[in-house]
């Protein structure tokens, strides 16, 4: 971690009177929770997983389905608690300068950490609720769950008999627009656009860097890996997030994380 560097963007943080940040999967691998791509990433390590989070994929096996329910079972998300990284995005919408906390991630840990549900803007949508392909009924993913641990391999919508996954973004699967929306009007309207943890790789995700600079934002990538925004980009941090993050956007500890996880809300893929 260079300290001039995170000196001058946690200047441009303390100046800005709105600061957008994008949040991916390194943002909760400190919690316990794999990213996708990473060295340690769930595709690296079982490429076929990556099935399991394509619509078509999904809706023709049951196969798949089967192992995908077993997976959000058994998540170690279940007892993944938010660590220092999320922490201090508390402490920086604390100070008045947040417009917005877009999210890639699904496991709800900005909120938990204490995050404003009205500023967290969740695009891929969250695993605490079970939605319907068919009919579109939500469910609480908890009471999904009970009934695959009372033996269901593949439970089926209750109202229907359709098929149910998590109520996230597959691939093949359009963002909500009035989610997205709300994302571009956060980037287009931020002084300071902070890219954490994310790969840059996917859209519409990738492009809100694009938004924020064409509307003037200055653009700051923390990843520890290259990205495709790396050029443009006016600083690159580098580093552990539960370091960099606090050191950028506020002091954040370990202490100020809350002690126990909500009753039956899932964070699983």
């Amino acid at each position: 971690m260079d300290a001039s560097r995170v000196a001058l963007v946690r200047g441009w943080v303390a100046d800005a009177g709105r600061v957008t940040v994008l949040t991916g999967a390194g943002v909760s691998t400190a919690s316990g929770i794999p990213d996708f791509r990473g060295p340690n990433g769930l595709w690296t390590k079982d490429p076929a997983a990556a099935a399991m989070f394509d619509l078509d994929s999904y809706r023709r096996d049951a196969d798949l389905r089967v192992r995908a329910w077993r997976n959000r079972r058994d998540n170690p998300a279940w007892t993944a608690r938010p660590n220092p990284a999320h922490v201090a995005l508390v402490d920086l919408e604390r100070s008045g300068r947040l417009r917005a906390l877009v999210t890639q991630n699904i496991d709800g840990l900005h909120q938990r950490a204490g995050s404003s549900p009205d500023l967290v803007v969740e695009l891929h949508g969250t695993l605490f609720w079970a939605a319907c392909l068919d009919c579109g009924l939500r469910t609480p993913m908890a009471q999904v769950l009970e009934r695959v641990d009372a033996g269901e391999d593949d439970p089926r919508c209750l109202r229907c008999g359709g098929v149910q996954r998590s109520a996230t973004i597959a691939f093949g699967q359009a963002l909500d627009r009035a989610v997205l929306g709300r994302a571009v009007r956060a980037a287009q309207e931020c002084e300071v656009f902070l890219a954490a943890g994310t790969s840059l790789l996917v859209d519409p995700a990738a492009g809100l860097c694009s938004v924020a600079l064409r509307h003037g934002a200055r653009l700051v990538v923390l990843n520890g890996s290259p990205t495709p925004y790396d050029d443009v980009a006016d600083a690159v941090l580098d580093g552990d997030l539960t370091q960099v993050l606090p050191a950028v956007v506020g002091p954040g500890s370990a202490t100020d994380v809350p002690p126990d996880r909500p009753t039956g809300s899932p964070s699983v893929a």
